[in-house]
C-alpha cells in the first residue's frame, strides 16, 4: 500500500466521520449506520469501482431525502429502521439493474458544462448547510436560500465560542494543506478531541458529535408485496440524486486527471456498495463531493486510498468510539468546509466564457443546484443541454462551398478566399445530420440561396448525414421534384450507403445511382452533362 495513499487515506477518514454523524442525524438515524455504511461500502466499491478518488459513504443529498421518505411513513423507530434498510437494499438493486441493462449511457446526457456547473453549486450548497453547525443553531432544512434566512433571523443565538473554534479549525485546515504529508483533517480532528477531553466544551455552550457506535451485523426487513412496492417508489428518488451526484463526482474528478471510466461499470460498483450497506444495516450511499475532493486534494493515487479510509474508520469506531463523540460540532463543520474550498474556483465556468459555448448551461447548472436543489438542479441543466442540442440541430447553418486551387477540396466560400465558385453548378452543405426537426428548414433555405445563383446543377453535401429519418427522406425526395419541375438537376454528393439504400427503399434509385462519394466528382458530373 502506497504510502502517500495511507496519509490520503487518514485524512480522508478525518471527514468521513464527522460526515457520518452528521448525516445520519440528518436522515434521524443512529450515526453508527452511517459509519458502517461507509465501512462496508466503500470497501466494496473498491473491489469493483475504477475510480481512484472515490469514496463512497453517505452523502447529505441521499440523506436528505432519505429523511424525507421516511417522514412519510406512520412507523415506530425499529420499523423505520428496517425501512431504512429495505430502501438501501432496493437502491442497491436499481444501480444493479442500471448496469446490467447498461444504461449508463444515459450518464452521456450530464454533459461536461453541466459537470463543471453541478461541481461549483454542490460545493456552495455544503458549505452554506454547515454554517449553522459553526454558528451554534439549529440548522434548517430545505433550499439554500432558507437556511441563509434562518441564520440571518438567528443572529442574536450565534454563540461565539462556537463561531471562534470553528475559525480556528478551519484556519488550521487551510494552513496545513500546504503540506500533503500531514494529513490535515485527521490531525484537527484529534486536537478537537484533546481539547474536549481538557475543556469541559458543553458547559461553554459547544456542542459535541455524541456517540457514534457501530450497529450490530444483522438484517432487518419488512414484508410484504404493498410494502416494497412503497419502498421501491420511495428508494427511485434516493437512487437518481446519487446517480447524479455520483456519476457527476468522479467524471469530473476523471476528466481532470484523465482517467478513464465506464458507467455501467461504477453504476454497478456503487450497486453493490449500497447492497453491502444493507447487509449491514447501512443507509444509502455514493460517491459524495465533499469526500471525493478530499481525497483528490490529500493526494491520493489509486483506490488504497478509499480503502486506508474505510480501515480507519473501522478502527476508530470500534476502538474509539468514545472519542467520536468528544468531537466538536464547530470542528466537523470546519472539517467538511475546508474539504470543499478547493471547487469554489470559477475558473472552469469562466473558461466556458472565454470559449463562447455552453457558458449559460454552466451557469444554469450552477444556479439550478443552488435555488432548486441538487436534483432539480441537475435535471434542470440537463433539460436546459438536450433543448440546447435539440435548437442547434433544428437551426442548422448552410454553407456554399467553392473549389480549392482548381483541385479536390472543397470549403465554404464565405469564410475563405481562396474557394471559387463553379459557373454552372451551385454546391451547398447543411452544416449539420439532415432529420425531421431541421430537414425542411435546412433545404428551403438552400433552395432560396440556390436560386440567386441560377445555376441548371444544385450539389447537396450530405457529408454530415450518415442516415435520414422518414421525415428528411420525404423532404428531400419532395426537394428534388420541386428542382426538375424548375428545370434544375440535384446531385447528392458524399452520400453515406445508409442514405443510398433508404432512398432507394423510398423509390428514388435515381437520386440513389446518381450520387457520389465526392463533392469533386458530383461537381465533374455536373460540368460533364452541362
Amino acid at each position: 500500500m502506497p504510502m502517500r495513499d495511507v496519509l490520503a487515506g487518514l485524512s480522508v477518514a478525518g471527514l468521513m466521520v464527522p460526515e457520518a454523524v452528521a448525516y445520519a442525524g440528518i436522515a434521524g438515524l443512529a450515526p453508527g449506520r452511517a459509519l458502517i455504511a461507509g465501512i462496508a461500502g466503500g470497501l466494496a466499491y473498491t473491489a469493483f469501482g475504477r475510480s481512484r478518488f472515490a469514496i463512497v459513504s453517505p452523502t447529505s443529498s441521499s440523506a436528505v431525502i432519505l429523511a424525507a421518505a421516511l417522514s412519510t411513513l406512520s412507523a415506530t423507530a425499529d420499523m423505520r429502521d428496517a425501512m431504512a434498510t429495505a430502501m438501501t437494499l432496493a437502491v442497491g438493486v436499481m444501480f444493479a439493474g442500471l448496469a446490467a441493462f447498461r444504461l449508463g449511457s444515459l450518464a452521456g446526457f450530464i454533459s461536461r458544462p453541466v459537470l463543471r456547473g453541478f461541481a461549483l453549486g454542490l460545493a456552495v450548497t455544503i458549505i452554506i448547510k454547515q454554517l449553522p453547525r459553526l454558528a451554534g443553531v439549529p440548522a434548517p432544512s430545505g433550499p439554500i436560500a432558507f437556511v441563509v434566512l434562518a441564520l440571518v433571523r438567528e443572529m442574536a443565538d450565534w454563540h461565539w465560542g462556537s463561531i471562534a473554534l470553528g475559525i480556528a479549525a478551519l484556519a488550521a485546515l487551510l494552513a496545513v494543506r500546504r503540506v500533503r504529508a500531514i494529513p490535515g483533517a485527521f490531525v484537527v480532528i484529534v486536537a478537537g478531541i484533546a481539547l474536549s477531553s481538557f475543556v469541559d466544551l458543553h458547559r461553554l455552550g459547544i456542542a459535541l458529535a455524541g456517540p457514534a457506535s457501530l450497529v450490530s451485523p444483522h438484517i432487518a426487513l419488512p414484508y410484504g408485496f404493498d410494502t416494497w412496492t412503497r419502498i421501491a417508489q420511495l428508494a427511485a428518488p434516493i437512487t437518481l440524486i446519487i446517480f447524479a451526484e455520483s456519476w457527476g463526482t468522479v467524471r469530473d474528478l476523471a476528466l481532470r486527471h484523465g482517467d478513464s471510466l465506464s458507467p455501467n461499470r461504477e453504476l454497478g460498483a456503487i450497486g453493490i456498495a449500497n447492497c453491502a450497506a444493507a447487509l449491514f444495516q447501512g443507509m444509502p450511499i455514493g460517491a459524495g463531493f465533499s469526500g471525493c475532493s478530499a481525497n483528490e486534494a490529500a493526494g491520493a493515487r489509486s483506490r488504497w486510498a478509499a480503502i486506508s479510509a474505510s480501515l480507519c474508520v473501522l478502527a476508530l469506531a470500534m476502538m474509539a468510539g468514545g472519542l467520536i463523540a468528544r468531537i466538536p460540532e464547530p470542528v466537523l463543520a470546519a472539517v467538511v468546509i475546508s474539504a470543499l474550498t478547493h471547487a469554489l474556483s470559477p475558473a472552469p465556468l469562466l473558461r466556458l466564457f472565454r470559449l463562447g459555448r455552453d457558458q449559460w448551461i454552466g451557469l444554469a447548472a450552477a444556479l439550478g443546484v443552488l435555488g432548486l436543489g441538487v436534483l432539480d438542479g441537475m435535471l434542470v441543466a440537463i433539460a436546459l443541454s438536450i433543448a440546447e442540442l435539440l435548437y442547434r440541430l433544428s437551426h442548422p447553418s448552410v454553407s456554399e462551398l467553392g473549389r480549392v486551387d482548381g483541385g479536390h477540396d472543397f470549403i465554404d466560400v464565405a469564410r475563405h478566399g481562396n474557394a471559387a465558385r463553379i459557373p454552372g453548378v451551385a454546391i451547398f452543405r447543411p452544416n449539420a445530420p439532415l432529420f425531421f426537426a431541421n430537414a425542411e428548414t435546412s433545404l428551403r433555405a438552400i433552395n432560396n440561396a440556390a436560386r440567386e445563383r441560377a445555376e441548371p446543377v444544385l450539389v447537396l453535401s450530405l457529408e454530415e448525414s450518415n442516415d435520414l429519418d422518414s421525415t428528411a427522406v420525404e423532404a428531400l425526395c419532395e426537394f428534388a421534384r420541386l428542382l426538375q419541375s424548375e428545370s434544375r438537376r440535384l446531385i447528392l454528393a458524399r452520400a453515406h450507403d445508409r442514405v443510398r439504400d433508404v432512398l432507394v427503399a423510398a423509390g428514388r434509385e435515381d437520386l440513389a445511382r446518381g450520387s457520389t462519394f465526392s463533392v469533386a466528382d458530383a461537381a465533374a458530373l455536373a460540368l460533364r452533362d452541362l
